[in-house]
């Protein structure tokens, strides 16, 4: 039967290939190689019987067939026998050679085919090619290409034939008429040559070594001729290039004298061939191929065609091309070996060639001829040697050329020129500086331009020096002396900055070599060498581009490095103090960032290295000598004023460590007359420079400055600039700025001790002469100059008894100098500068009149309150400059604060900020808030009480400032907090307490601040309360009625947040301080009156609440009744009142209890139908308790009703409940409905009118109020409110309910089930369902066994299993199974009941949609551990029976809880499974393990647990391993492992089961679902895979074969797939 069932399979495989999915088709191709792994013969047979049967069969599917045949072969060819080789070379070359026209895939399949059987049995086919290749008779292509791949695959096998081939195939090539013939003999002679060149190659491992080259020498130089000779000529592309690919490893085959002979014409017919064609790799290649062969029989002729090579070469090399291109690169690299090989045989005439072409002005020419350079450079480098200064001659005109790619391809040919000795030789110093040049090009500052992609940019050809660079530097040896000390030579010229970092990398690589040789000398030997820079130039270049560290790549860093390996260069005594200040700059610097650096502490720590450095060395000629260089340096940094500002500081550091004064006078003039004053940098530099200069030489350099002012360059440079008048007083204003900068940083530097005498006399007397001045700049010179004077005035010992005679007058000047700034704007620093010299000028003596200091303050508050602020996004530089300015005026208040510490000085003050604090303006009360926190902090930081006296404003005060607690600014609030808090501190300070005093209840204003920045509003005000309950703590009662006035005021303010603050703030202090005020409770009364009937702002209906509530204590019923009387939806005014209600206990437990009365009286709706013709009918509110229950949440929601609600719990939770569920699906009244749509787009209410959402409100409310603030939360948690409002999620929302009031609400539970279980009887459905759905849950909690409530719930529900109501019905099933979870220990007393009744629901039949007998296999599989085993036993047969059709219910539902329970049940059985119930295991294995696969998750996870419970029954250890192992929930499932694993043990242990097996999985062929259709056969497949053959018996493989077989015709292309690989696997019972 083998045979014939093995063709059986490879026949139904063979029928499938035909199908339409290409992943069919595959996997066909692949059971068709399984069975050839099998049995290879018996399948080949097959398939060569096959399409010998099927002619007509389509040549694609004959080719797929073909390759699965191949595939065979190749991997059996040792097993095959002659017989069947035999077979199949004659079905392939018959394929093969089937019709005469060209069908590529087939022909070459089969072709293949031949070529496999050809490593074995060559002698047979060649046998039948020879048949099909007779002389005389052009063959079939294919037969020629099988000839030429076979001699590849097997050469020495073929190689003896190929002399026999040649001969017959020759007088062939004359006869072939069509290109495509032409092509395939020339692919031939290709490959017949390229398989001789290997035979000859490895003669020692030859089957025949007497083979030799002149064997073929005859054959090949006949096929040359009519290859070179006439096709080459053809017009077919394809065929010249075929012809060009042969000929180049022909031309190895041919004699010498015949290749002598051919090369003058052969050379140019390849050479021709570049312009016919655009892909020229192939023609490269063979070139390369012909010159090897010219070269090794030392053709003399090849000189004479040199030229014109390396000119066809080299317009190769220079052609545009796409270097992603593969066949470009190819080609590129064709091209260069062929120049290898004439620079080796002719070096001198190439380079003759190719130098020249370095001059053109041809980018391409020169980029080409520069690649070429640099390759024979590396490739040739012994011919290349003598010619070295010839080459590094012609560089001298690339070397000018500024196009990117000749730069870019002259760095490649140097970088090659470094490696081979090249730069020793005279001439290569300009090589390097080249280098050098390139990598200090700057950054490319133009985006690329689209479609430009290979045009190399500046940052590109920067990189590739910079990386050239430090190769050459780091790798090369030969290369040190020749960089060292060369490269120094370029550290100090300006234009050279861009490279600075690589070359200091490169010059600390090469001094540590250096110093690694064990030199002690100095690293820098000068012997007369007048280029290279000094010492004292190499510390300031390299200290001076180190003060700005991150540009040019880090070159800070690497200038440091430098400085420090040169240490003794630079002075003897500097190593060991750099060796540890070095490494410390260095470390900072790689703690920080181009952002984080701070420019300031960068350039501080570098003067003080350079003042550390100065101290070490201690030598005042080399001082002086620095300082020089330093000065001689400072015009190189003209382009970089950063750099030359820092230079400046640098000199100042070096002229105050010199103790030659004569030099120190000198260089300050020179730096006066030298000074480019037009730059605001190099102004700033220079007045820092001498402010530097001053701390160590004060005296001169007031001097310097003095002889400055009047010297005749002064008067010179005043009197040329008077030629161009506009221009003139421009530039004297610059100089005097200056001028007047070096006095201000003189003063501010000098020590302080000798600041006080020369204050007034030799610097505030030069700066008075400028003060009339209207140009900006002067003035901010001025006013920076006065800062700095008067700071350093302020801060000296002596500045108590220092009296400023002029101090009214510079206060002045400053204030005219903000008073002439723009009053909306700030661009400037002037206001700054101004205000700071106006805070040391006040706290100097004399004090100011008080007209002066209120004019000042009024006119500096102006000036910076009134400014507009920036929007959004702007420049920072400007909020920077804005927040200086800020500071500086709150600077200035303080100082003058000081100088009145009083309650009157503070009042004072406050009067200048009160009208910005009331402003209109956001950003202007904003400024103000943070004035006056500012002032009243620092006032109470000063506070100094010498005796107990009132602080008689303070209700003025808090009155001003509170209500801004709610400004619409968050940062005035927070800042009115932080006033409110300060103004609290001040009373107690006046009150005798201390400083350090911390008051628990003043201190919880701070923790207040953080709800002022919510913009909540019930947040905020929520907050104002709080703030306002501290202040009636803290307030002295002879402060209350100012504060409360002052308050009053407020409500009238334009900001309604701050009135709405004022109210609360009112009424809060009314409630905490109203027995004090008792006489004035009417009056306040009034007031609030007039404000309800005057304005609808809400915060004023708020105030008059209590009125309600003096009313309804007498009349509660007609207050009540005449609320309930108002138009719903309630208005805001409405629910307002309501709210009144529940200010007192015992009132709103009157109203709660009317109500609730007045809710349950009337039904709850009627039904009436919209159309005559309607199904069902609708469901309208009735109106009485629409509008109770929305009084109830009204009343709910005040926070006073909690004690009423409490005392009423029980009633109002089940009276809303029931009133929820009496409404769900329940529409308003029509008239309603369209106030509803009216009042919704008006927005005039808050709430909707709904009849189910004003329940769930209520309830929701209630359970607040009630004190169940947990069940609440629970319940949004879950969003149990909104499932409750929905028909569909109605009963979930229940059951949330009820758990969460289980939890949290234990103790209430029985008085609620009392109210509840009244509702049996209930003639509404929806009620009856409601109250079962909660009964039902609560049973899901252990409470109702510690409350001992369970037997009256059991029997509650148990009565209820009768109900009309199915789900009524089901919701008992469901509470009955909750006892499992919430009492488990009670299952056993009660298990018999609740068996039954379980069983009793799988047999529900009243049923129709079976949601009951689903509800008890879910009730089921949770009772079932629980349960006594004897009470079990009985059912589970029967259960297993009945839940058994529903494994494959279409619905998932049934599916996932029938296949669940199936695996409790199993789990129930552990170590007791009897044989009736095993057989329900094994039966059930094959649905499970297929429903695995199930398109629905929870089914699949069923299963998965299902087959976890099942392991242990089938008494198989290693199956239950693998069930636990692959299948726990959440891990990945890799479907085809597992299922491979499982069948292994199944049939490993029990192999009997396969029949049974099989054949249940055969009733799955035919499952709706895909996925479950197509893990059947993959099933049975693993199954026939590990099964011993002996078993085969128990499957009826007719039956299976034929099941496989109609799957291979499924629509799924997946399920054909599994299908296809079945019937692979079944080769095992052949």
């Amino acid at each position: 039967m083998t045979d014939s069932y093995l063709k059986k399979l490879s026949t139904i495989l063979l029928d499938a290939v035909t199908d339409k999915d290409p992943l069919v088709q595959e996997q066909v191709c692949s059971a068709l190689c399984a069975l050839g792994e099998s049995q290879p013969e018996e399948t080949l047979s097959t398939c060569v019987e096959y399409l010998g049967q099927h002619e007509k069969l389509a040549h694609p599917y004959r080719t797929m067939i073909l390759r699965a045949m191949e595939t065979v072969v190749s991997n059996h060819i040792s097993e095959l026998d002659k017989d069947m080789a035999k077979a199949v070379i004659l079905l392939a070359s018959s394929e093969m050679t089937k019709v005469k026209d060209l069908v590529c895939d087939w022909q070459q399949a089969a072709s293949s085919v031949l070529v496999a059987v050809g490593k074995r049995f060559v002698g047979m086919v060649m046998e039948e090619m020879l048949g099909k290749f007779q002389p005389g008779v052009l063959p079939h292509c294919f037969v020629v290409q099988t000839l030429a791949n076979l001699s590849i695959s097997n050469v020495f096998g073929m190689v003896p034939f190929l002399t026999s081939v040649l001969s017959t195939m020759l007088p062939m090539l004359g006869m072939a008429k069509h290109d495509t013939m032409r092509v395939v003999f020339c692919c031939a002679l290709q490959r017949f040559s390229e398989s001789t060149l290997e035979y000859l190659a490895n003669l020692d491992q030859a089957p025949d070594p007497t083979v030799r080259k002149d064997t073929f020498a005859f054959d090949i130089s006949s096929a040359y001729d009519t290859l070179f000779y006439h096709w080459l000529q053809s017009r077919e592309a394809k065929l010249r290039l075929a012809v060009v690919e042969a000929l180049g490893p022909m031309s190895h085959l041919l004699p010498s004298e015949k290749l002598e002979e051919q090369l003058p014409k052969l050379l140019p017919g390849v050479l021709a061939l570049y312009k016919k064609h655009a892909e020229t790799s192939h023609v490269s290649k063979s070139l390369g191929q012909i010159l090897e062969a010219a070269v090794s029989v030392g053709s003399r002729t090849l000189e004479v065609q040199l030229d014109s090579l390396l000119a066809a070469l080299h317009a190769q090399i220079c052609v545009p091309v796409e270097s992603s291109s593969p066949l470009v690169t190819s080609n590129r690299k064709e091209v260069l070996r062929c120049f290898t090989v004439l620079a080796c045989c002719s070096p001198e005439r190439l380079l003759a060639f190719l130098l020249p072409k370095l001059d053109s002005s041809h980018e391409r020419t020169r980029v080409g001829s520069l690649q070429v350079l640099r390759h024979i450079i590396n490739s040739a480098a012994a011919q290349m040697e003598v010619k070295k200064p010839f080459i590094l001659s012609s560089m001298r005109l690339p070397l000018l050329d500024t196009n990117s790619k000749v730069k870019r391809a002259v760095v490649q040919v140097i970088s090659a020129m470094a490696h081979h000795g090249y730069l020793e030789q005279p001439g290569g110093e300009a090589m390097l500086e080249y280098i050098v040049q390139q990598c200090a090009l700057p950054p490319d500052t133009q985006p690329q331009k689209p479609g430009n992609g290979e045009e190399p940019t500046a940052d590109s050809v920067r990189d590739i020096s910079v990386s050239t660079l430090y190769l050459v530097s780091t790798t090369v040896d030969r290369m040190s002396d020749v960089l060292w000390p060369y490269l120094l030579e370029f550290l100090t010229p300006v234009h050279f900055t861009g490279a600075l970092t690589p070359l200091c990398r490169s010059l600390v690589h090469l001094a540590q070599k250096r110093q690694e040789a064990g030199t002690d000398t100095l690293l820098i030997q000068y012997d007369g060498n007048v280029t290279l820079p000094s010492p004292y130039a190499i510390a300031t270049r390299l200290l001076t581009v180190s003060s700005s560290p991150y540009l040019g790549g880090g070159r800070g860093a690497a200038s440091l490095c430098l400085l420090n390996i040169l240490h003794r260069d630079i002075h003897p005594s500097l190593g060991q103090r750099w060796a540890t200040t070095i490494p410390l700059l260095l470390e900072y610097l790689d703690e920080h960032t181009e952002e984080t650096l701070s420019q300031k502490e960068w350039e501080e720590k570098l003067l003080v290295f350079l003042r550390d450095s100065l101290a070490v060395v201690s030598d005042n000629t080399w001082t002086c000598q620095l300082s020089l260089e330093m000065c001689k340096q400072l015009p190189c940094y003209n382009g970089t004023p950063q750099e030359k500002n820092f230079l400046y500081k640098c000199v100042g550091t070096a002229l105050g460590a010199a103790s030659s004064k004569d030099v120190v006078r000198k260089l300050l003039q020179e730096l006066l007359e030298t000074a480019r004053y037009q730059e605001e940098a190099e102004r700033e530099g220079l007045a820092c420079c001498f402010g530097i200069c001053a701390i160590s030489h004060l005296d001169d350099t007031l001097a310097q400055l003095e002889d400055f002012v009047r010297s005749d360059v002064f008067r010179k440079s005043v009197g040329i600039f008077n030629i161009f008048k506009d221009r003139s007083d421009h530039e004297v204003e610059k100089v005097k700025g200056t001028l007047i900068l070096c006095y201000g940083h003189v003063a501010a530097r000098a020590p302080r001790e000798l600041v006080l005498a020369r204050a007034e006399s030799d610097i505030l007397r030069n700066m008075f002469q400028c003060f009339s001045t209207k140009d900006p700049a002067l003035q901010l010179c001025l006013a920076q100059s006065v800062c700095m004077v008067c700071q350093a005035i302020c801060s000296s010992a002596q500045a108590g008894s220092f009296h400023f005679s002029r101090k009214a007058e510079l206060v002045s000047q400053m204030m005219d100098f903000i008073k002439a700034e723009p009053q909306d704007s700030l661009r400037t620093p002037i206001r700054k500068k101004a205000m700071l010299a106006c805070t040391h000028l006040v706290s100097l003596e004399p004090e100011l009149e008080e007209q002066a200091q209120t004019d000042m303050i009024h006119g500096c508050l102006h000036s910076v309150m009134a400014v507009l602020p920036e929007p959004e996004g702007e420049d920072g530089l400007q909020e920077s400059l804005y927040l200086d300015t800020m500071h500086a005026l709150e600077d200035l208040l303080r100082s003058t604060l000081r100088r009145n510490m009083t309650p009157q000085g503070l009042q004072i003050m406050v009067e200048h900020l009160s009208p910005w604090i009331k402003s209109p303006r956001g950003y202007e009360r904003a400024r103000a808030l943070g004035l006056s926190a500012c002032l009243l902090q620092f006032f109470l930081e000063h506070l100094c009480v010498s005796a107990l006296v009132p602080f008689h404003n303070l209700g003025l005060l808090v009155g001003l400032f509170s209500p801004r607690c709610a400004d619409l600014w968050p940062a005035t609030r927070q800042e009115a907090v932080s006033c409110v808090y300060s103004l609290l501190y001040l009373q107690l300070g006046y009150e005798g307490f201390s400083h350090d005093y911390r008051d628990d209840v003043v201190e919880r204003l701070l923790s207040l601040k953080d709800g002022l920045v919510h913009p909540d509003p019930a947040i905020l005000f929520h907050t104002c309360h709080s703030v306002a309950q501290i202040i009636a703590k803290r307030l002295p009662p002879d402060q209350l009625i100012s504060l409360l006035l002052t308050l009053f005021e407020s409500l009238g303010d334009p900001d309604k947040n701050c009135s709405r603050a004022a109210t609360v703030m009112i009424n809060c202090l009314l409630k905490e301080r109203g027995n004090m005020l008792l006489e004035k409770v009417p009056e306040i009364m009034s007031v609030l009156r007039s404000k309800l009937q005057e304005t609808r702002e809400e915060h004023v209906l708020q105030s008059a609440q209590h009125s309600v509530y003096l009313l309804a204590s007498q009349h509660y019923v007609a207050v009540v009744s005449s609320l309930l009387g108002s138009p719903l939806p309630f208005d805001s005014h409405t629910c307002t009142l309501w709210r009144a209600l529940a200010v007192e206990p015992s009132l709103t437990t009157q109203v709660l209890g009317l109500l609730l009365e007045k809710m349950n009286k009337d039904v709850p709706f009627k039904e009436s139908r919209a159309f005559l013709l309607s199904s069902s009918p609708d469901r309208v509110a009735t109106l009485l308790p629409l509008a109770a229950t929305c009084a109830l949440h009204e009343v709910t929601s005040a926070p006073a009703s909690g004690p009423a609600v409490t005392e009423l719990y029980p009633e109002l939770f089940a009276g809303l409940l029931l009133r929820v569920s009496c409404t769900v699906g329940v529409q308003l009244p029509r008239n309603l409905q369209a106030k509803e749509r009216r009042a919704t787009s008006s927005a005039s209410v808050s709430k909707t009118l709904d009849p189910c959402s004003s329940a769930v409100d209520a309830l929701r409310a209630m359970l607040l109020r009630g004190g169940s603030e947990d069940v609440v939360q629970r319940m949004e948690l879950e969003r149990g409110w909104e499932s409750l409002r929905t028909s569909v999620g109605h009963e979930d929302g229940v059951a949330r309910l009820a758990s969460a009031m289980a939890k949290f609400a234990g103790p209430r539970l029985p008085l609620v089930m009392k109210a509840l279980l009244s509702t049996q009887s209930s003639v509404y459905e929806a009620q009856r369902v409601t109250s079962t759905a909660f009964l039902a849950e609560l049973l899901n909690s252990n409470v109702v066994n510690d409350l001992m409530l369970l037997e009256s719930l059991l029997n509650n529900l148990a009565a209820r299993q009768k109900d009309p109501c199915a789900s009524v019905r089901r919701l008992v099933l469901r509470g009955l199974a909750n006892i499992a979870s919430g009492s488990p220990n009670e299952v056993r007393t009660h298990g018999p009941q609740l068996l039954t009744a379980m069983i009793s629901g799988l047999d529900d039949g009243d049923d129709p949609h079976s949601l009951v007998a689903l509800e008890a296999m879910a009730g089921l599989a949770k009772l079932l551990g629980l349960v006594d085993p004897g009470d079990l036993r009985s059912v589970l047969l029967h259960t297993a029976i009945r839940i058994r059709p529903f494994f494959d219910s279409e619905k998932m539902e049934f599916r996932s809880v029938s296949i669940r329970l199936f695996g409790h049940l199993n789990k129930a059985c552990h170590g007791d499974c009897e044989d009736v119930f095993l057989e329900q295991v094994v039966g059930g294995l094959v649905p499970l393990l297929l429903h695995l696969q199930d398109p629905q998750a929870p089914v699949a996870g069923a299963c998965r647990f299902a087959l976890r419970m099942c392991g242990p029954n089938l008494e198989c250890e290693e199956l239950a391993a693998v069930f636990q192992k692959h299948l726990q929930d959440g891990r990945g499932l890799h479907f085809g492992e597992f299922l491979n694993t499982t069948c292994k043990h199944l049939m490993c242990h029990f192999p009997d089961l396969l029949g049974r097996l099989v054949s249940t999985s055969l009733f799955y062929f035919k499952s709706s679902w895909e996925d479950v259709r197509a893990a059947a056969p993959m099933l049975t497949g693993f199954l026939v895979l590990h099964v011993e053959p002996q078993h085969r018996s128990q499957v009826d493989l007719e039956q299976l074969t034929a099941a496989l077989q109609l799957l291979l015709k499924d629509p799924a292309p997946t399920v054909r797939v599994k299908a296809a690989e079945t019937l692979g696997r079944l080769v095992k019972f052949a």
